[in-house]
């Protein structure tokens, strides 16, 4: 039986306000109901309704949540979001994206936000994870508390029944607003819960229950995985750059690769990659001949090899080419087009002023066959060369700004000076500063 004791003792503990996301619907009429009936809570509710428009009666709905919550006495705001169908996804995960997006900036630390998903929400979520082939994250179903922004996010009806709910909503005479989205069969979830679930249920009453335990039991090794993927992970990323030992990774089991690569997008903040996509870095780059340079791309990140390391390079377009522009005169600081910087200080060694203050100053970047004359060594040297000596990676030498003055190359970025143009303690002179963050490896 459900009773508002019951759900508060599943709230955190040091717990402040709680936002509830209240549909109008019966199970979160239910929740906010049977929460508010509790004194020492009441007065830290406030109900929210996500307005996403999608429904003509939406602004309806709105209203009938608001009049629902003025006879509770609990505190009540709508949110409204847009959602964008071009995007490719389903209408159920725009939705649902839009929703938790509204609520989580509304949570300060030890704020909570409750969801009102029962028992055979659960089996929806483990059954649709299961027909996508989901691995055993995936399996382990909706949790019932988990951080969310600042605060938590907890689904305090996660074990109880939909049949208890509506006795609930029956027995204590409340008003809910049916949707009739929910009776199309074109959303999965609903195709599930419509036409499959009730044909299952029939030879498996107990399916839910069963299907929750199933869960918890994915969620408890996962778990334990995510622990292992965590230790071996640290063992072999170099926490400076990201960047994973190729050979230690090659190292390991297919499956410990495996786990060692989605913890590596997840601390990349990334989606996690499909399998086809883990195969496809650990068989064309990971094992990939040294002297080649193999790439994978994603929608928001490119993986790529350089000597015996992996890189995950995020947001990065880096086919876009860089603009040449003028350094204005008596000017100490320029803004490339990259929104990246450069600067020039004042310095005992470097570039001398008398030569940089009357000069024409150009920033370009690589085109190929560039050559740089250094202070105290013979010759000429290609760009290429002192790149490769000094470990750059091929895909950032073309984004390294080149500083010419009056068409001759006098520096690279803050790596190097031209012989040409570089004086040491004769006379005044500038030195050229960068925030471009240059990695190098041996």
């Amino acid at each position: 039986m459900l009773k508002t004791d019951c759900i508060a003792a599943l709230l955190p503990a040091d717990h402040e306000k709680i936002y509830i996301a209240y549909s109008g619907g019966v199970d979160s009429h239910v929740l906010l109901h049977l929460i508010a009936l509790n004194p020492a809570l009441k007065q830290k509710i406030t109900a929210v309704y996500v307005h996403h428009g999608l429904q003509d009666e939406a602004d309806e709905w709105a209203e009938h949540c608001r009049t629902i919550c003025l006879g509770l006495g609990v505190s009540y705001r709508v949110v409204n979001v847009s959602i964008d169908k071009s995007s490719g996804k389903s209408l159920e995960e725009l939705a649902r994206e839009a929703r938790y997006h509204a609520l989580k900036p509304l949570l300060s630390q030890n704020d909570v936000v409750l969801l009102a998903q029962h028992r055979e929400d659960q089996l929806e979520t483990v059954l649709l994870q299961l027909f996508r082939g989901a691995g055993i994250q995936g399996l382990s179903g909706m949790p019932a508390n988990i951080s969310f922004g600042k605060g938590v996010m907890c689904r305090p009806l996660l074990d109880v029944s939909k049949q208890d709910i509506t006795d609930y909503a029956v027995n204590n005479q409340l008003s809910w607003i049916e949707d009739p989205s929910n009776k199309s069969d074109d959303f999965d979830r609903n195709f599930l819960r419509n036409q499959i679930i009730p044909e299952l249920k029939t030879k498996w009453p107990a399916l839910d229950v069963t299907v929750a335990r199933s869960a918890r039991h994915c969620a408890s090794a996962h778990l334990q995985l995510n622990d292992l993927a965590i230790s071996l992970y640290e063992q072999i990323v170099d926490e400076s750059d990201q960047t994973l030992n190729i050979q230690q990774l090659k190292g390991l089991t297919s499956d410990k690769q495996s786990l060692v690569l989605r913890q590596w997008f997840k601390v990349n903040q990334l989606r996690m990659p499909a399998e086809k996509i883990v195969l496809s870095i650990i068989n064309e780059v990971v094992n990939a001949a040294e002297s080649k340079n193999p790439e994978i791309k994603g929608k928001d990140y490119s993986i790529r090899r350089y000597r015996n390391r992996l890189f995950c390079l995020k947001a990065i377009n880096l086919d876009k080419p860089l603009s040449e522009q003028s350094w204005p005169v008596n000017t100490n600081k320029i803004q490339l087009s990259d929104n990246s910087m450069l600067c020039i200080t004042d310095s005992k060694q470097g570039i001398p002023k008398r030569l940089w203050e009357k000069a024409e100053v150009l920033v370009k970047f690589r085109q190929g066959a560039e050559k740089i004359k250094l202070p105290g060594r013979d010759g000429r040297h290609t760009l290429k060369k002192l790149y490769q000596e000094k470990g750059i990676p091929p895909w950032q030498r073309s984004m390294i700004p080149l500083i010419y003055i009056d068409k001759q190359l006098a520096a690279v970025a803050n790596l190097w000076i031209s012989a040409d143009y570089f004086s040491i303690n004769k006379e005044p002179c500038y030195r050229i500063d960068s925030n471009i963050k240059i990695f190098t490896y041996s």
